[in-house]
């Protein structure tokens, strides 16, 4: 098997355009990050040249603390969270999408069972076990949620299939029981994969 393509990313002295460009983009949708430095491991082959310590999705959406994420990831999850987890917490409760509580963001691993270096590896994945509202009512994503809560947690599974390229979550498989998997793994022709 050919080693990903991305294991071999170093940063640049100088921080490329679109990384410069992204950055703008978060500040714009009012991201709160950091910068962190660069992480690899050769021996494994993970790698993320220009890494983000995402503190807030924007507004008033707060994110679990040690969310690592590339920015492409970042921004995906931000404009995520404002144009569809938002509106359909207000659709089905009532209330505005408070915080979510990751799972999981970088870490260096291959996937469950197999040597192919997960999304994880990258920053380019992001976990989600659930979602807090304004009013304090938390929704677990899992595998029998009560009738209200599967209404919002399968609206949002479902508008994650395109904005995301890869979506897991609850009956995909055991690994993926108690929380959604959003990553934007580059497929052949654009495809997605949604679980």
């Amino acid at each position: 098997m050919l080693p990903d393509p991305r294991s071999a990313d170093m940063p640049d002295e100088e921080m490329p355009a679109e990384e410069v460009a992204c950055r703008a983009r978060l500040k714009g949708l009012g991201v709160q990050f950091e910068e962190h430095k660069a992480e690899s491991n050769p021996e494994i082959g993970c790698s993320i040249p220009y890494p983000l310590i995402v503190k807030t999705l924007g507004g008033s959406i707060g994110i679990g603390s040690g969310t690592e994420l590339n920015c492409q990831m970042a921004e995906a999850a931000a404009r995520f969270a404002a144009d569809v987890i938002q509106p359909a917490a207000k659709a089905e409760f009532g209330a505005d999408l408070k915080s979510i509580r990751q799972a999981s963001a970088f870490v260096c691993r291959p996937r469950h069972g197999t040597r192919k270096l997960s999304e994880h590896a990258f920053g380019n994945a992001l976990d989600i076990a659930s979602f807090t509202l304004s009013d304090g009512k938390t929704i677990e994503v899992g595998p029998s949620p009560p009738e209200k809560d599967a209404k919002f947690l399968n609206a949002v599974r479902k508008a994650a299939c395109g904005p995301f390229k890869t979506v897991l979550g609850p009956g995909a498989d055991a690994d993926h029981s108690l929380h959604f998997h959003l990553d934007l793994e580059p497929r052949r022709n654009g495809g997605t994969f949604c679980q």
